[in-house]
């Protein structure tokens, strides 16, 4: 199966490789303010050449962050899932929002699917989320998830400045937790 045909879908979301199409709302994700918790608003340019990350890590590493759709309307709502660039502090399920699409329950419930994805087909032992220490909302989702504070974040440069915590748990730990979705 190539990457472009991998799909995870839930109750109300379907989550896939990105495709061009989502780059509206993603740079809209990116001009809003609440992006200096995922590295700072960017103006349009530069949120084109942040975009083309994803697909270039599905291209190279086989997977990275999906685009997560709303299925009764079709609309990009963000991006959650597996994250692992060079000199991470571990092997991260990541999530991003659109400003209207927070609140709603959305980014729990497409992390739950990254969560098994991650831990099912990519085989990973451990899960991570790198959050800044005011991101209130996403710790919250962290907690939702069942992963605990570990402590502080080191990011690799150009990032190494950044002040970060990292939030996570192990594969046994998401076993257990995972039951409160079920």
């Amino acid at each position: 199966m190539s990457t472009a045909q991998i799909q995870l879908e839930t109750e109300r979301l379907i989550l896939r490789v990105p495709r061009i199409e989502d780059f509206e709302r993603y740079a809209e994700m990116l001009a809003d303010d609440s992006a200096r918790f995922i590295g700072g608003p960017s103006v349009r340019g530069d949120a084109w050449r942040r975009f083309l990350q994803m697909p270039g890590a599905w291209a190279l590493q086989g997977f990275a962050m999906f685009s997560v759709i709303e299925k009764s309307s079709g609309l990009w709502l963000g991006q959650a899932g597996p994250w692992y660039p060079e000199g991470w502090p571990g092997t991260e399920v990541g999530y991003s929002f659109h400003p209207d699409a927070r609140g709603k329950g959305y980014c729990t419930e497409a992390c739950v699917a990254s969560m098994d994805f991650a831990f099912d087909a990519l085989g990973w032992d451990d899960v991570v989320h790198t959050i800044v220490p005011d991101n209130a909302p996403s710790q919250a989702v962290a907690r939702r998830l069942g992963s605990r504070l570990r402590g502080a974040a080191t990011m690799p440069p150009p990032l190494h400045t950044l002040v970060a915590e990292l939030w996570g748990q192990t594969r046994e730990e998401w076993r257990i937790n995972r039951r409160a979705f079920a």
